[in-house]
C-alpha cells in the first residue's frame, strides 16, 4: 500500500524534529561553545529526495577533533578552493546514469566570513566526484 505525501511529510518532519531536538539535547556548555566560535566551523549536511536529512557533521579546520571521518582532507580541499565551495577539486570518477537526488549544504563560518551554501547532485556518486572529502561522512 503507497504511503500519503501527507505522511512522508509527517515522517520528514518528525525526522527533522528529532535531529534538532538531539542536537539540543547535546549541545555544549557555554565555555565548551565560545571555544567553538573560536575555530572556524561548517555544518554539512546531506539530504534526499523529498528533503529527507540523511546525516550531518560539524567540519572544523583544523581538524583537531576528528569528528569529520576524512576531516584533515577536507579541510586541504576547502583550503585549495580558497572556501568557495563551487571550486572544489572533487574526485572525478565515473557514475551511473541514475537520479536519486541529493542535497548538500554548508553553514557557518570559513577564515572569519559567513558561508551559506547548498546544492543537488544527481546522486551521491556524483555529489562524491565534485566535492571529494568534504561530504565524504
Amino acid at each position: 500500500m503507497p504511503v500519503s505525501r501527507r505522511r512522508r511529510c509527517a515522517r520528514v518532519a518528525a525526522t527533522a524534529a528529532a535531529a534538532v531536538l538531539t542536537a539540543l539535547a547535546v549541545a555544549p556548555t557555554a565555555p565548551a561553545r565560545a571555544a567553538a566560535r573560536s575555530s572556524e566551523g561548517l555544518f554539512l549536511t546531506v539530504s534526499g529526495s523529498g528533503g529527507a536529512w540523511l546525516r550531518g557533521v560539524l567540519l572544523e579546520c583544523p581538524d583537531t577533533r576528528h569528528v569529520h571521518p576524512h576531516g584533515t582532507a577536507a579541510c586541504d580541499a576547502l583550503t585549495w578552493a580558497r572556501g568557495d565551495l563551487n571550486a572544489l577539486r572533487g574526485d572525478p570518477h565515473a557514475c551511473t546514469k541514475e537520479y536519486d537526488p541529493v542535497t548538500v549544504t554548508a553553514s557557518g563560518e570559513w577564515r572569519g566570513g559567513p558561508v551559506e551554501w547548498h546544492k543537488t547532485f544527481a546522486t551521491l556518486c556524483t555529489m562524491d566526484a565534485a566535492t571529494g572529502p568534504v561530504f565524504r561522512f
